[in-house]
């Protein structure tokens, strides 16, 4: 019988003795410095909450912000969270899809990851809700943590190269030419660098031994290597996006009676907040700040903009809080079934190795 390859990254646990004097390296010691950052990560997120609550009640108050809410009609407002629980349940389309077939008969399972680590971004402070979806991957699915995030990567990806489009959408409809339309065209056609990425992955500067060569060819090697697979993925990733907009532009637009372009400018400012260094509790205070600073410049009123950004911030976190407590009712795993060889195989969304 052939010993077993020894997976990339990974090291024996039992060969891990941590140094008795608590050293930098020691698990104690990094152990330390998680709860130190976890603490300071909640401390800077409380502070910026806090500035949120007075910056609204000295500029606008809440009184007057709150209250184009008791003219709001609740038949639009369920139409937007429909369309915003579709985008939901296409971002776990996406990442199945993803992992098909190895994911085969789990989509309840993948839907409920799925949402809960949506809930968990937009709760956490400092980002750190994006930890929830290799840890998950980990305890639903026995997936190795480095693969789950080298593949959460390759998905924000996606999304960040249909972000760039939203902006050139952007720029067409306050500036339109056919300029706009050709540059658009040529970043749609440089999909196809995806599929090359994850067919070198074991080639060139990224084959051999050493750990950041591992954890290079493991990035390299989530990538999907199949046109189809990409182009599937990109539409869902679209649509997503799409439903996404549609149902926060609309509701922007109750607030703030802004053209077309500035309101979609307001929202993707809402979201590449999640690219600013600091990240409040729930997003409170960076997903504001980004708001203002998106629509500021484009001769918005801040106070105005910033009652805007609250009231749709507002909906996010009622949205998330109802989508993530339906999502709880969802299985966690299904049944584990044993493989012909007598090992252990994936079953109804439970992953478990075969054994040699």
């Amino acid at each position: 019988m052939s010993r077993p390859q020894e997976r990339v990254g990974e090291t024996d646990a039992a060969a891990q003795v941590p140094a008795p004097d608590g050293s930098p390296g020691s698990p104690p010691a990094r152990n330390e410095r998680l709860k130190i950052g976890r603490l300071r990560d909640w401390v800077w997120g409380g502070a910026l909450l806090l500035a949120l609550l007075l910056a609204v009640q000295l500029t606008v108050g809440w009184g007057p912000l709150l209250a184009p809410w008791r003219q709001f009609s609740p038949w639009l407002l369920a139409w937007l969270l429909a369309l915003t629980a579709t985008s939901y349940l296409l971002r776990a389309v996406r990442v199945y899809d993803y992992f098909r077939p190895r994911f085969a008969g789990a989509f309840l399972v993948v839907l409920r990851l799925s949402v809960l680590h949506n809930m968990a971004n937009n709760l956490l402070p400092m980002r750190a809700g994006e930890l929830v979806f290799p840890w998950l991957m980990r305890r639903y699915f026995g997936q190795n943590l480095l693969d789950a995030v080298a593949a959460l990567l390759w998905i924000r990806l996606l999304d960040l190269h249909f972000l760039a489009l939203v902006a050139l959408l952007i720029l067409y409809l306050s500036n339109p030419s056919w300029l706009w339309w050709t540059v658009g065209l040529g970043w749609l056609a440089g999909l196809a660098a995806v599929v090359g990425v994850g067919r070198i992955g074991n080639r060139g500067l990224v084959a051999g031994e050493g750990r950041l060569r591992g954890l290079v060819r493991r990035l390299f090697l989530a990538a999907p290597r199949d046109l189809w697979l990409v182009a599937r993925l990109y539409v869902w990733t679209a649509l997503t996006w799409v439903l996404k907009f549609v149902a926060f532009v609309s509701l922007l637009r109750s607030f703030l009676p802004l053209e077309m372009w500035r309101l979609i400018t307001g929202v993707m400012g809402a979201e590449l907040s999640s690219v600013l260094p600091f990240h409040g509790i729930a997003g409170s205070g960076s997903y504001e700040l980004a708001v203002v600073a998106a629509l500021a410049p484009l001769g918005v009123d801040p106070r105005l903009a910033l009652a805007g950004a609250v009231n749709l911030h507002l909906f996010l976190l009622g949205a998330t809080l109802i989508l993530g407590v339906l999502a709880l009712f969802l299985p966690k795993r299904g049944m584990v079934a044993a493989s012909p060889s007598g090992g252990r195989a994936w079953s109804r969304g439970t992953q478990v190795e075969s054994s040699d």
